[in-house]
């Protein structure tokens, strides 16, 4: 299903199927602008009206939240890196499941159970993907799009028309290929890099720039199937974080 605008395609879907007014033939919802849409711990997200690719799409809920940021972040990778050449694909998924190309955010994904009563019913996964925007007035720090990349514009509907296909491919891998793509496509993956411990009452951000204070180095030792990230420092300490409790530094 298409709308020209919305709020936010996750809170427009949520709201339908409490309401009972989402048809049961449809998969996903798309919109060409969004005029609140929300990213991770709150951060919002920058889109030029007609440009990026927008959506929500329906998925069967699990016990295990975290394998449905692994799907669709793999879907949306996979998806994308086929757009690239050899000397373009510089794809990444960033834990735990943005999408970058070299250091600059490309995608965005927000996993969100919907509840009918107390019960879980499905769970949503909202995506925004840059695609044709080649400027950005919000101040994020890192974006770019897929415009940027190559220098040509996209069809956005034979791209969602590709990324529904790709998420029926990745999702008939089972379980263990899926988080060996995943693996093998995080961002960083390999080495030491700097990261910062996130204070609960900073303003929401998955990211530090240079000058942060309490840098460490450590490298990528595992992802849990919580979805929490084990890092290791050179003097071999282990720390585990979830999401909410760690930055990157750019």
């Amino acid at each position: 299903m298409y709308i020209a605008e919305t709020n936010s395609t996750n809170t427009l879907l949520r709201e339908m199927l409490a309401q009972g007014s989402w048809p049961a033939s449809e998969r996903w919802l798309r919109a060409g602008f969004q005029t609140a849409g929300r990213g991770q711990t709150g951060n919002g997200w920058e889109s030029e009206a007609g440009k990026n690719l927008l959506f929500s799409v329906l998925l069967d809920p699990t016990d295990c939240l975290f394998d449905l940021n692994i799907l669709v972040s793999v879907a949306v990778h996979k998806m994308l890196n086929g757009q690239l050449s050899t000397l373009q694909s510089q794809l990444s998924i960033k834990w735990p499941n943005d999408i970058y190309w070299q250091d600059r955010k490309i995608a965005g994904i927000l996993i969100e159970n919907a509840l009918i009563g107390s019960r879980v019913c499905y769970t949503i996964g909202g995506v925004g993907v840059n695609i044709n925007q080649t400027e950005f007035v919000s101040g994020a720090p890192n974006p770019v799009s897929l415009k940027q990349i190559t220098g040509r514009d996209y069809d956005l509907e034979e791209l969602m028309t590709l990324f529904l296909n790709t998420l029926d491919e990745v999702q008939s891998w089972n379980r263990d290929e899926q988080w060996a793509y995943y693996r093998a496509h995080l961002y960083r993956r390999e080495g030491y890099h700097p990261f910062v411990e996130r204070e609960v009452n900073e303003t929401p951000t998955m990211n530090a720039d240079a000058s942060a204070q309490g840098q460490f180095l450590a490298r990528i030792q595992d992802i849990l199937p919580s979805g929490e990230i084990v890092l290791q420092t050179p003097n071999g300490e282990q720390r585990k974080y979830h999401f909410k409790q760690i930055r990157y530094v750019l």
